[in-house]
């Protein structure tokens, strides 16, 4: 484009170009006269329109790095005048391109549709061919080459977008509904992929805006409302993160979520908690992290008991939940269930930092979590069978009898779809409180007696294998104390009365086990000992009735005056936080009065300042452009005479104004036309003459050409046909051999059909 081009001709001029379907040409001038440094000169009302017409042929012909670069400049022309212009832009971007893909998509569906001429047909030999080197359908490759090239347009529109408004804080809403916007992109066509590098993206843009707080316009974290809007995103993400059952991703959401949350000086909502500790829920189960699945139960159930008035099913089904996830949690872990997730040591960094995600002081235990499940009621709200299951398991002692109470139990639980994903970890407790029953009554038993016991119908049935496995590993955890003798089928419990005390959560005990009353001994031999001394020795009960007496008249003397001094403490520390009190707001109200008179006078000096500059910029450039359109119509009227052959001087071209030029321009102009006629019509006599010849000896020869194609075409048409016949026997003669050999299988197949139907 030329230099002395102004923008208000630019469109113009782009829509002439687009009038003679020359797209590319008119994109390239839009582009040239955005990204040239005159512009930033241009007043926004002039320069928008030309910023909206350039992202409609940039979406047309699919020009995303063009579009990025016009898109950035235009943001750094705008950003400090007109906030609003750019969210115009961005946002007509953003929906030209989703426009773009709605069509391709009803294009695919047309195109899909009219590949089948007839719906009664089956299918042809060519699809049959086709689907036997290919696996793609008709429909998947029309995707993929009519909506592919589009979802990969609209992709790269959402990160530019993303980019372009990343670092400033007057362009935060629009940001923040973009992210939402490619959250839903990522949802309705399942892009995995794309999903995990718009995580990244937002991640590493709000890692920058933490890092360069004094650029700006920066993003300042610090705002509550700025740090609201982060949060809703997250929140955004972290549900578009399940619903694609992206774990991982929806870990590090609740990671970025909980660090927002920190940084925040507002509480969080109860509905927005309660969202954040269900996804949590999810989370771990798919881990199968039962103990911390539990806790985010037992976070989510306190949680929305706040939100809102629920119904009583709800609540009960909520409480039934919370109740049934610290139950599940396995006290022994197996190869089925991963042995990380279940060992509790709050010295481990891993299960710090979970405990840190659900806002607690310390990593739970299936045993606290029990007793805050009972603090908090929840016994008297989960459905009977849960309750029944809680007595079995934690209440009663009935080692002979425990899994035939339960079956039934396990039964309804399998039939209700949410709670039949803690049948697994169910067996590992209920075999864990069995062996634990079992070793208080019994010093050893034979193995085919346990199997007895653990008789489950299927599919919950548990073989000798896993039993075996279940001992071993509970012995290695230290849970267990057994031996297992194949030799003579049996299993023997620990018996040594000085063993290592087991940990157990387990509150019912049949009676003392022998290590019990040998590490109780020495205290009742104390507490005897202790008994018989104040019974015997008089001068020990007449000393402490003399210590115990005149403690209490200490007590008398002293108790006024103590009363008198704490009283006194007590309004010196009401006077004190009154004070300090009125001292701190006096001064955050001067700081802040200060604060806002300084951010006036900052913001009425750089408006005045803009408002110069902005004056003197276009008074210059207002100057500069005349001088310029004047000094370039000359030169190219002199390039335009010298083309015509006139010579001219440099000398002679600044003696000359633009008049005197135009006048020798229009008398050569004249004189080439009065030329050119001439020879034009010379030249067309001869041609006409030429013509006539040229006809005249083609005739014959046209006759000719036109006898020899018929006999070519009839040979030709000839040996086509002979070439089908020969290959219609062919296969004509193979599908008979076909026919016969397959004929020989008839006999088995009937036999085989009626032993199948018999």
């Amino acid at each position: 484009m030329a230099p002395h081009v102004r923008p208000e001709n630019v469109l113009k001029r782009a829509e002439e170009l687009l009038a003679v379907d020359q797209a590319g040409d008119a994109l390239s001038l839009l582009h040239e006269i955005i990204t040239s440094k005159r512009t930033r000169n241009t007043p926004i009302v002039s320069l928008e329109p030309i910023m909206l017409r350039f992202v409609e042929l940039c979406v047309q012909l699919r020009k995303g790095k063009l579009a990025k670069e016009g898109l950035y400049t235009y943001k750094n022309v705008a950003q400090n005048t007109s906030v609003s212009s750019i969210e115009v832009v961005l946002r007509r971007f953003i929906d030209l391109s989703k426009e773009k893909v709605a069509e391709a998509q009803a294009q695919a569906d047309r195109i899909a549709l009219d590949t089948i001429d007839d719906l009664e047909a089956s299918e042809t030999p060519e699809s049959i061919m086709l689907s036997a080197v290919s696996t793609e359908q008709t429909k998947d490759r029309t995707d993929r080459a009519v909506v592919t090239p589009w979802l990969k347009f609209l992709w790269e529109v959402y990160r530019t977008v993303l980019e372009i408004l990343r670092n400033n804080a007057r362009l935060e809403i629009m940001y923040q509904s973009t992210a939402i916007q490619a959250f839903q992109f990522c949802l309705k066509f399942t892009r995995k992929t794309e999903f995990r590098r718009l995580c990244e993206l937002l991640r590493n843009h709000l890692q920058s805006a933490a890092k360069n707080p004094s650029q700006a316009h920066a993003i300042n974290l610090n705002d509550p409302d700025t740090l609201q809007r982060h949060l809703d995103t997250r929140f955004a993400q972290l549900s578009a993160a399940v619903e694609l059952e992206l774990w991982q991703e929806a870990f590090r959401s609740v990671e970025d979520i909980h660090t927002l949350l920190t940084i925040s000086k507002r509480p969080a909502k109860p509905a927005m908690m309660a969202n954040y500790y269900e996804k949590l829920t999810k989370i771990f189960l798919v881990s199968d992290n039962f103990l911390f699945h539990a806790a985010a139960a037992s976070r989510f159930y306190n949680v929305r008991m706040q939100t809102k008035a629920l119904t009583e099913a709800e609540i009960s089904k909520t409480a039934s939940t919370v109740l049934l996830s610290a139950l599940s949690i396995p006290v022994i872990s197996t190869g089925r269930i991963r042995a990380g997730m279940i060992d509790v040591d709050e010295n481990k960094p891993k299960n710090a930092r979970l405990s840190g995600l659900l806002n607690l002081s310390k990593s739970p235990s299936r045993a606290s979590l029990l007793r805050e499940a009972l603090a908090h009621g929840v016994l008297a709200r989960v459905s009977p069978e849960i309750r029944e299951l809680y007595t079995i398991l934690e209440v009663d002692f009935h080692p002979l009898a425990i899994c035939k109470k339960i079956t039934p139990i396990l039964a309804t639980i399998a039939a209700d779809e949410e709670m039949s994903r803690y049948i697994a970890p169910l067996h590992q407790v209920i075999l864990t409180r069995l062996f634990q029953q079992l070793s208080q009554v019994y010093d050893a038993v034979k193995l085919g007696f346990v199997l007895k016991l653990v008789d489950f119908p299927e599919p919950f049935a548990v073989s000798r294998t896993t039993i075996e496995k279940f001992v071993m590993n509970g012995c290695k955890k230290g849970e267990l104390a057994i031996r297992v003798n194949h030799a003579a089928d049996s299993i023997t419990f620990e018996s040594d009365v000085y063993a290592a005390s087991k940990a157990t959560d387990a509150q019912v005990t049949l009676q003392p086990t022998p290590s019990e009353i040998i590490r109780g001994e020495l205290s009742r031999v104390s507490k005897s000992l202790f008994a018989v001394v104040n019974v015997v020795d008089s001068e020990y009960l007449s000393t402490r009735e003399a210590a115990k007496t005149a403690a209490i008249e200490r007590a008398i003397v002293g108790v006024d005056e103590e009363h008198r001094a704490a009283l006194e403490r007590k309004e010196l520390i009401e006077t004190r936080a009154k004070e300090a009190e009125t001292i701190l707001q006096k001064r955050e109200e001067d700081e802040s009065k200060k604060r806002q008179l300084k951010q006036q006078q900052e913001a009425a000096a750089e408006q005045k300042r803009l408002a110069d500059e902005m004056r003197k910029r276009e008074f210059e450039r207002v100057r500069r452009e005349q001088e310029a359109i004047k000094e370039q119509e000359k030169r190219k009227l002199a390039e335009e005479i010298r083309a015509a052959g006139v010579k001219l001087d440099a000398d002679s071209i600044e003696s000359m104004d633009t008049t005197k030029l135009r006048e020798v321009q229009i008398e050569q102009v004249e004189k080439k036309t009065k030329d050119t006629q001439e020879r034009l019509r010379i030249t067309a006599k001869r041609i006409d003459h030429l013509e006539r010849a040229y006809r005249k000896v083609e005739i014959p020869l046209l006759e000719q050409d036109y006898e020899k194609q018929k006999a070519t075409d009839l040979q030709l048409h000839k040996e086509r046909h002979k070439q089908t016949v020969e290959q219609s026997r062919e296969r004509f003669e193979y599908r008979q051999l076909l026919k016969k050999r397959l004929g020989r299988m008839v006999g088995d197949y009937e036999e085989f059909k009626e032993k199948l139907l018999h």
